[in-house]
């Protein structure tokens, strides 16, 4: 028999549907095989670990077979406990599969110190976001008499004079004295001598 016989024979194309029918056979398998090994559909969604302790977070994600890993110590805020989770990634909500980490970030024990800008004689505008550039919060805004309108004359905390290079916690209000672009001055040439005796007239009489 020929090739080109053999080719257009039944026993060839009974031959390559046998060779198809087991490469779709082995195709299932191994798909079947990935599905199981990968459990594909079998996710778990990420818990809320927000203002959880470390140890919290250990035990929670251990009851879920997830695990975690601590990325850093974020700069202390309030609203949060001290050492508690403040950022987490994946957010809660999201499915993930067994086994999954779950990076977290803790909340510091307490304010860091930054040291006090040279705010004299800068504007209110630029003044403010130099404060919270260094996590500072703006306070009380008072102005006095003086020329400089709303330019910065003095930083107070809490009834205390701020001088340059003084250390402050993160997040303390700065209370700023500003200008208020309405002083006036005297000048010395057109002042009036209030002791000079007025010059009276000679009356007409006695010329």
């Amino acid at each position: 028999m020929s090739l080109r016989q053999y080719l257009t024979s039944r026993v060839f194309f009974v031959q390559i549907l046998i060779a198809a029918a087991i490469i779709a056979v082995l195709g299932y398998l191994f798909m079947h095989w990935l599905t199981f090994t990968t459990d594909h559909g079998h996710e778990i969604a990420v818990p809320n670990l927000s203002k959880l302790t470390e140890e919290q977070v250990e035990n929670k994600l251990d009851e879920l077979d997830l695990d975690y890993v601590l990325l850093d110590s974020v700069d202390y805020r309030s609203e949060f406990p001290k050492f508690s989770v403040v950022e987490q990634d994946p957010l809660p909500g999201t499915m993930v599969k067994v086994g999954r980490k779950i990076y977290i970030k803790i909340n510091a024990s307490g304010f860091s110190s930054v040291r006090i800008p040279d705010l004299i004689e800068k504007t209110y505008r630029e003044a403010v976001p130099t404060l919270k550039a260094l996590g500072l919060e703006e306070g009380t805004i008072t102005y006095i008499p003086n020329l400089g309108k709303d330019m910065v004359l003095e930083m107070r905390l809490k009834g205390r004079n701020l001088k340059v290079g003084d250390r402050v916690l993160k997040a303390s209000k700065i209370d700023l004295v500003l200008g208020d672009g309405k002083a006036t001055y005297v000048d010395d040439s057109q002042a009036t001598d209030s002791t000079a005796v007025p010059a009276t007239e000679t009356p007409k009489d006695e010329q």
